[in-house]
């Protein structure tokens, strides 16, 4: 599937999503026939059909084929792990992750990166920026700020390694508390020459600070997503409050 069929099913996906979580269909409700759907949207049935996987991946609809989806009516909740590496949450939704490093750079960290991993002034960190794909369609850029003794491991790691976290797990770096900030960002010249998209797109920015067991700072991290790929959701009572992500 080119990048225009990629976009289209999600662009299905996001107006379904929309529709179930307002309630249109209600909880328990049917949606319409796959035929239905691929008539309204001028699509392909393939085109629906990837369009209720990622909403089944999401929870939000049974998987039986053949018959209108009943829908679930809340999206799939997801374990820190998943939450906190883009790899195991694409493989989480049945998509391929992919990641490439574009620069590793060791610097004096500003200040507030130093802030933010609990460092002197000054301090030496390192500066990763990596671009990250779905399915080979670049989706997100990732700037990760490591203090040194981490960002040495990064370093060494292959500029095409799907993932940062599980071979970091591996060394010993264990990731087990994060701080999540979300809100909008413009693409700088950067983002927008690595994601395909004019200067100034507005992104979705998730910011992440994350710590160990005995709660030093691991890594300092900023997610610079395109609009439509991802959506986060918050489900919280007096017992929990859980954030999940899931594709837009």
């Amino acid at each position: 599937m080119g990048v225009q069929g990629e976009a289209r099913y999600r662009q299905v996906a996001a107006d379904l999503r929309e529709a179930i979580t307002t309630g249109r269909y209600g909880s328990g409700g049917r949606l319409p026939a796959e035929g239905d759907l691929a008539l309204r949207y001028g699509v392909s049935r393939g085109t629906v059909r990837q369009a209720l996987a990622v909403l089944r991946a999401d929870g939000m609809v049974t998987s039986r084929r053949g018959t209108r989806r009943v829908v679930l009516g809340a999206a799939r909740t997801q374990s820190f792990a998943e939450l906190l590496s883009f790899t195991r949450w694409a493989r989480s939704i049945g998509e391929e992750p992919g990641g490439r490093t574009v620069t590793v750079e060791p610097a004096p960290g500003d200040p507030g990166e130093c802030a933010q991993l609990g460092l002197e002034p000054g301090s030496s960190v390192y500066r990763v920026l990596r671009l990250r794909t779905l399915s080979r369609v670049p989706v997100m850029i990732e700037r990760t700020v490591y203090p040194e003794r981490i960002g040495a491991l990064v370093r060494g790691f292959p500029i095409d390694a799907v993932s940062h976290t599980e071979p970091l797990e591996e060394l010993g770096v264990l990731f087990t508390d994060a701080d999540h900030t979300i809100d909008q960002w413009p693409a700088d010249a950067e983002d927008a020459r690595l994601l395909g998209c004019p200067p100034g797109t507005s992104l979705l920015r998730e910011r992440r600070r994350t710590t160990d067991p005995t709660g030093v700072p691991v890594e300092w991290s900023q997610d610079r997503y395109l609009p439509g790929t991802v959506a986060f959701t918050v489900h919280n009572s007096v017992a929990t409050t859980a954030l999940s992500r899931r594709r837009g």
